[in-house]
């Protein structure tokens, strides 16, 4: 049997954010939805890379995927990780991940929400909880970044909240083989 060519990278434009104040206003949960945002302080890594897998897959968030169990333990588990779930209707729906960095910083790592919970507005609400939860540590700046394989609406996000660009650079992605899929989707840990 033949093996599945390897797919062929990818360029993007990464953009580097920075928040030097809290944001002036946040918006409120939309009416009707039920959802809920939960601190996961012990996340187990299989839900980890499901969350990982599911809300980042479109966008080739690939890197923690990447990584072996001891790897992505020392992330994930570090005290200075903060790992927030929405579910919506009692199911995972979305994620995001703070990382309190040297000088008082704290890194928005990841943010997003799964296919079925796009577009009701859910984003702008969680965005703010994460700034809230971020801003709570008193830091001199709260950072992101994106780039052009994102959610198109992410960067006109960020900035709408109150994001400013600091800086650009190219990156190259390699997209999950076949074969790195398949190890995924069977992997129990």
């Amino acid at each position: 049997m033949a093996k599945a060519p390897k797919p062929k990278s990818l360029t993007a434009t990464v953009t580097h954010l920075e928040m030097k104040r809290y944001p002036r206003t946040l918006k409120p949960l939309p009416v009707n939805l039920h959802a809920s945002l939960i601190r996961c302080s012990d996340i187990p890594l299989h839900f980890y890379r499901y969350l990982q897998w599911r809300v980042g897959r479109e966008w080739h968030w690939v890197n923690r995927l990447r990584m072996s169990d001891e790897e992505l333990s020392q992330i994930v588990h570090a005290k200075t990780t903060h790992i927030y779930v929405l579910s919506l209707d009692g199911a995972p729906a979305g994620f995001f991940e703070l990382s309190e960095r040297e000088e008082a910083t704290v890194e928005l790592v990841y943010f997003g929400l799964m296919a079925h919970a796009r577009a009701r507005g859910l984003g702008e609400w969680m965005l703010g909880q994460a700034l809230s939860t971020a801003w709570a540590t008193t830091p001199a700046r709260v950072i992101v970044s994106t780039n052009t394989l994102d959610h198109p609406a992410a960067l006109p996000l960020y900035q709408r909240v109150g994001f400013s660009p600091v800086s650009q650079n190219g990156a190259i992605l390699r997209p999950l083989s076949d074969d790195e899929i398949l190890a995924l989707m069977k992997s129990t840990t």
